[in-house]
């Protein structure tokens, strides 16, 4: 009996619990190491992936614990690779780049931490359409090229007070914009097919159709999640309905606007301009045709990004993922109905 026991208390010893951390865009992983250290014991192993390939991720999937992810995709294969995993947190706002039908019938909880970075998204909303409003760019290559003399912009200048912004997804970063909007002047839109009939909005948000949204916008902001309802919402009959004057900013998933679709609508004037965080590839090659355009803005997915709001990112997703482990609920869990048969109990 001894023995037995002392054979336990050794295979404890030798399989520490183990996180695998598939990717990150950030210095380090420091502030996640100190959280999982301080929860789960000096013994714990901190795995940073080499590479963001499936193959990858499922060999070292197989005897982690925990899979803290941030845009890496954790597909089919990489979970069901993960037989010993008790939780998948990811770093940020959507879960589409993780399988988590097959984690919910896995047993496996799914984090996220939706509240993060609302101030920076909706800041950089901001930002891309003051650039466009007031040909930021194109002023600025005027001045250093010494032309101070007024030429006029490709795109004429207009007061914004008293134009419309039409925010597509009236959540946390929805809201956020329609305040800052508004206090620009602005008067706001509001479409989100999740919002209850009759529900108070805040003053100077008014809720429209989605069509009545894009036809009476001067600006449409995108604030959906990815999903099989949205993939490709804002395509060719979405642009046919925007005005000629109209600027698109999507500042959310790149595969909820048609690309081939937004090139026709720029190039053939059906809108007058965009302004992009996200693309559908997560690393679109250089000779993209958006990019060649003189009247869309692109930035490298950086809406999210602040010295503040990556850690507390990184705390949060540490966070959640040693509550799960000690069996605690987390903060905000993706998939509820993984309680009745999840690999751990969660009180």
């Amino acid at each position: 009996m001894l023995a037995s026991i002392r054979l336990d208390w050794i295979i404890m010893v030798e399989t520490p619990t183990r996180i695998l951390i598939t990717d990150f865009v950030w210095p380090s992983t420091a502030p996640e190491r100190e959280v999982l250290t301080a929860g789960l014991g000096d013994g714990v192993e901190v795995v940073e992936a080499p590479d963001g390939s499936e193959e990858t991720l499922a060999a070292l999937a197989v005897d982690c614990d925990g899979i803290m992810t941030c845009f890496a995709q954790v597909t089919p294969a990489v979970v069901r690779a993960a037989e010993r995993c008790r939780v998948i947190s990811r770093y940020g706002v959507g879960v589409d780049n993780i399988a988590v039908d097959l984690a919910t019938e896995l047993g496996i909880p799914v984090t996220y931490v939706p509240d993060y970075c609302v101030d920076e998204v909706s800041d950089h909303v901001m930002a891309l359409l003051l650039t466009w409003n007031r040909q930021v760019g194109f002023y600025d290559g005027m001045a250093k090229a010494g032309r101070w003399e007024g030429t006029p912009s490709p795109h004429p200048l207009t007061r914004l007070r008293g134009q419309t912004i039409g925010i597509l997804g009236f959540g946390r970063i929805g809201r956020a914009v329609a305040g800052k909007a508004r206090a620009f002047g602005l008067a706001a839109l509001a479409y989100d097919p999740y919002l209850p009939s009759g529900a108070e909005l805040p003053d100077g948000v008014t809720a429209a159709s989605m069509d009545d949204l894009l036809a009476a916008s001067d600006y449409v902001t995108v604030h959906t999640p990815l999903n099989d309802q949205t993939r490709g919402l804002i395509g060719e009959s979405a642009f046919q309905r925007m005005k000629p004057s109209a600027y698109l900013i999507n500042c959310a998933r790149g595969a909820i606007v048609d690309e081939p679709a937004l090139c026709d609508a720029l190039r053939s004037g059906q809108i007058a301009g965009a302004g992009l965080d996200v693309m559908e590839s997560a690393s679109p090659p250089a000779d993209h045709p958006l990019f060649g355009m003189d009247n869309v803005i692109v930035t490298p997915h950086v809406a999210f990004l602040s010295q503040q709001s990556v850690l507390e990112l990184e705390v949060r997703t540490a966070r959640a993922t040693v509550d799960v482990l000690q069996g605690r609920m987390p903060e905000f869990l993706v998939n509820p109905a993984v309680l009745p048969r999840s690999r751990v109990t969660l009180g």
